[in-house]
């Protein structure tokens, strides 16, 4: 029992690591670096010499903009203050689970089957909002097109109906009524 409730907090520690980016599921490296139990720059050294096993779909750099961002989010440190030095590597489930077998380590390998656990939870519970979101744009369209029917009612009507009579104005402000004495002054 102990065994299954520690395999649960591992998920949801790394389940609190992913991130959605470029509509992706992913995990920066220096996460993924920590949860297989050895420094971000040996993940990247072991990456940088297994790329061909590094499509893009399996792990990319981020942008200067998506740096920033994430700073902002989860407080990184400044490049000035003796922190990163170059733009950080996110990794898909995939690329996760290809890390770990470059880095060949036991931790690593271990590691990797709650990084892929966590990835299946994340999506399982995404799944119902896909459904919700499909039924969304139907209903969606639905009502675009009745508000179309309903804007060609409205102007049927509109000619059918005769058209305002026009009232003649009054004058318009304060007028002073003029009142004549028997002599003619005023």
């Amino acid at each position: 029992m102990a065994k299954k409730d520690t395999s649960i907090v591992l998920v949801e520690q790394v389940q609190s690591k992913i991130l959605f980016l470029r509509g992706e599921k992913v995990i920066v490296d220096s996460d993924l670096a920590a949860l297989y139990g050895v420094p971000t720059k040996r993940l990247n050294e072991q990456i940088k010499r297994n790329h061909e096993r590094f499509p893009p779909d399996f792990m990319f750099q981020l942008t200067a903009e998506e740096v920033e961002v994430l700073r902002s989010q989860i407080a990184t440190t400044n490049k000035g203050s003796g922190g990163r030095r170059y733009k950080p590597y996110v990794f898909t489930e995939h690329g996760a689970i290809m890390a770990a077998s470059v880095l060949n380590s036991e931790r690593a390998v271990q590691t990797s089957i709650y990084v892929v656990r966590a990835f299946v939870k994340l999506r399982q519970m995404l799944a119902p909002y896909k459904e919700l979101k499909g039924k969304l744009d139907q209903l969606e369209k639905k009502l675009q097109t009745h508000d179309k029917q309903i804007i060609a009612v409205i102007q049927a009507i509109k000619l059918l109906m005769p058209p305002p009579e026009d009232k003649p104005k009054g004058k318009f402000g304060f007028h002073k009524k003029k009142t004549r004495s028997s002599k003619g002054i005023y």
